[in-house]
């Protein structure tokens, strides 16, 4: 990694540091479970293999006690010195990969995938809906009622079921406006739809249904 992109890396966590930023972060008992069972699968002298799970472990667990899953600078420091890393090769990692949060999110995380295969199929108005229903500016934007942030991703690997709007962990397909204003009125409800296509499309079959071996019999 050359100077350059060492600079970035801190410029960027840099930007992070608000008044938001927890001075100090300790793994929890749930987090600390995980964390045995990952570090097993690496050889002496090999953990800092583990950083990408164990930033994984941070942000689910502010999620769980702040309400807001994302990677504070503390945690990063935590990890890389568990895992015997310099802090700015943990920096790198967390600012590299979208996956990650290094400043506070809303609630729900609403990650609208705007490549090729979304784009064809809509996904210019599951960003409109997101944004009317949302109440959200643009891409970066937090809703004012911290319910929400809105992020553009690179491809979600849903294609065959575009459009895909990612809440969280769950992918939400076949969107349209309609779905995806309803969608998130019921997440500001606090309710959960289940996840997957919301046409009823099994799996990646064709819309209507699988169209081959139909007439096959035991």
């Amino acid at each position: 990694m050359s100077d350059h992109q060492h600079e970035g890396a801190t410029h960027a966590i840099g930007k992070a540091e608000t008044r938001e930023q927890p001075t100090s972060f300790t793994f929890d008992a749930e987090s600390e479970a995980e964390i045995s069972k990952i570090l097993a699968r690496y050889p002496e002298g090999k953990q800092a293999s583990g950083v990408i799970p164990l930033l994984h472990l941070a942000q689910k667990q502010m999620g769980r006690q702040t309400g807001s899953a994302w990677v504070p600078r503390v945690a990063m420091d935590v990890i890389g010195k568990r895992l015997g890393m310099a802090p700015i090769r943990v920096y790198e990692v967390a600012t590299f990969y979208l996956m990650f949060n290094t400043k506070p999110v809303g609630r729900f995380h609403l990650q609208v995938c705007g490549t090729t295969p979304c784009m064809l199929r809509g996904s210019d108005d599951v960003l409109r809906a997101c944004k009317d229903a949302g109440h959200l500016k643009g891409y970066g934007d937090t809703s004012a009622d911290g319910l929400f942030t809105l992020t553009e991703v690179e491809c979600l690997g849903g294609c065959v079921n575009a459009p895909i709007l990612q809440v969280d962990d769950d992918y939400y397909e076949d969107l349209d406006y309609d779905r995806t204003v309803q969608l998130i009125e019921s997440l500001r409800r606090g309710e959960r739809p289940p996840i997957g296509s919301t046409i009823g499309r099994q799996t990646s079959a064709p819309e209507g249904g699988p169209l081959v071996l139909t007439a096959v019999k035991d």
